[in-house]
This record gives structure tokens, C-alpha cells and sequence, in this order.
């Protein structure tokens, strides 16, 4: 065990520091167009990384429902 894990009573897994973010003033749109929506859901560069994640999920499910619609059209 690291000297970062930190063992709580009644954990068998230890817990990882959180990873380092630039708190960003000003909502989600202003950390979107400062860091993108992959800097943002993906490498967790600011406080809105689970926002960003969940709108990464909408356009990846609706860009799979789109292919699968045409593929069931042909």
C-alpha cells in the first residue's frame, strides 16, 4: 500500500487521492469551452468531468440509435 492510500475502518480496498482539477467559475458551459467536452469528461480537468461524461453518453447513445435505425432501414 502507497503512502497516498488512505485505509478507512471497515474498507478492505484503500482509497486513491482524488485527481488534481482547476476549479472553474461560471457552470458547465464555461468549463466546456475552456477544457472541451473531452477535457472535461474524459481527463476530469475541472469539477464537471461526471456532466460532461453523461452528455458524452447522450450523443454516443444517440449516434448509436441513429446507425442502428439506418442498418435496420437497408
Amino acid at each position: 500500500m502507497s503512502d497516498k492510500s488512505v485505509m478507512r475502518k471497515g474498507e478492505k480496498i484503500p482509497r486513491r487521492p482524488a485527481p488534481e482539477f482547476d476549479e472553474i467559475e461560471g457552470g458547465f458551459i464555461a468549463a466546456l469551452k475552456r477544457d472541451g467536452l473531452f477535457g472535461t469528461a474524459l481527463e476530469d480537468k475541472n469539477q464537471y468531468g461526471p456532466h460532461g461524461m453523461m452528455v458524452l453518453l447522450m450523443i454516443v447513445a444517440t449516434l448509436t440509435g441513429g446507425v442502428l435505425l439506418l442498418l435496420r432501414s437497408l
